[in-house]
């Protein structure tokens, strides 16, 4: 009997959807025993946002400073033969509660030498988030042999309306009387992202806790976006920089540090809307002489599992 553990926290329900698309093979599997591990922090995070307390919520999240988690119900000692974390990007950052769990003393009892995939959902940046997520894990010992990444099919510009309106409102919309497509991972992916489960559950038994590889090559499980690579890594710095600063003013409820924070948001609205275009139309131009450079950073974030997609007739369950 091997034994999978599901770790994971989701705010709207969308990335609980295709945590459970992903473990159906498994729960269909005799010899799997699966365990689920839904992270609750012990002052909630609230659905929808209220619009200051979102981007307020930035700097603790971008340093690591998560909100306590109530106990987990898993034992600490427990043994699995597979840990799968579940995973949403805040501020191009691990959630809180993930970071909570991974800088907490249960964490790294479960995880140390065990093998983990990564499982995000996400609008479409998340490359910074899984490099933190990457450092934690190896510094408790644990072993990632895959990475599944779902975004949000929908352009970029569209995406950057619907996804924070989601968030503040509590609808997926579509909005602006359709002109903006709904919020949110397409219900075709997410039903798709079995192909994930029945892949584990073909590997897991040949599956080495000492000397792990990975099972999900070939199955198009990430895909990178090289046009965003250099924005992220702009972003992040800058949410390092500006979160360093707000909460040197205080915590979240200091006057001084509110008025600064809206500051940002003006700031961060005008780069994103001036400086980011311009970026982009110069990436684009440079693109020929950076083949090279651009190959090797989709390689890099793209690692372990890989961008391609060539396999063929993953057996179904039965």
């Amino acid at each position: 009997m091997k034994r999978v553990l599901f770790v994971s926290y989701s705010q709207t329900g969308q990335l609980s959807a295709v945590m459970q698309s992903v473990a159906a093979p498994l729960a269909a599997s005799p010899s799997i025993e699966l365990h689920f591990e839904t992270l609750e922090p012990e002052e909630p995070f609230p659905f929808p946002w209220p619009f200051l307390e979102f981007f307020n919520t930035f700097p603790e999240t971008v340093h690591s400073r998560p909100r306590r988690l109530k106990p987990l119900r898993v034992a600490s000692d427990e043994s699995f033969d597979l840990i799968i974390l579940a995973y949403q990007v805040w501020f191009l950052s691990p959630s809180q509660p993930m970071a909570a769990f991974l800088n907490s003393p249960q964490a790294a009892r479960l995880l140390r030498g065990r093998p983990v995939i990564t499982l995000i959902a996400c609008r479409n940046m998340w490359l910074m988030a899984q490099e933190t997520v990457k450092q934690k894990l190896s510094a408790l010992g644990a072993h990632l042999i895959d990475n599944v990444v779902l975004t949000d099919r929908a352009h970029s510009a569209a995406t950057f309306i619907s996804t924070p309106l989601w968030m503040l409102t509590g609808r997926r919309g579509p909005f602006l009387f359709g002109a903006v497509p709904a919020a949110g991972i397409d219900a075709a992916d997410i039903a798709a992202a079995g192909r994930f489960g029945r892949a584990i559950e073909a590997g897991l038994p040949a599956l080495d806790a000492e000397n792990p590889h990975a099972l999900l090559k070939g199955l198009g499980a990430v895909k990178v976006n090289e046009r965003l690579i250099a924005s992220e890594r702009i972003g992040y710095r800058s949410f390092r920089l500006w979160g360093r600063l707000l909460l040197w003013l205080g915590d979240p409820r200091s006057p001084l540090r509110r008025f600064v924070l809206c500051l940002y948001i003006v700031f961060l609205a005008t780069i994103i809307l001036t400086v980011v275009p311009v970026s982009t139309v110069i990436k684009r131009f440079l693109a020929p002489w950076m083949r090279e450079r651009i190959a090797r950073q989709r390689a890099y974030f793209a690692a372990p599992s890989g961008e391609a997609d060539d396999a063929r007739g993953v057996p179904a369950h039965g």
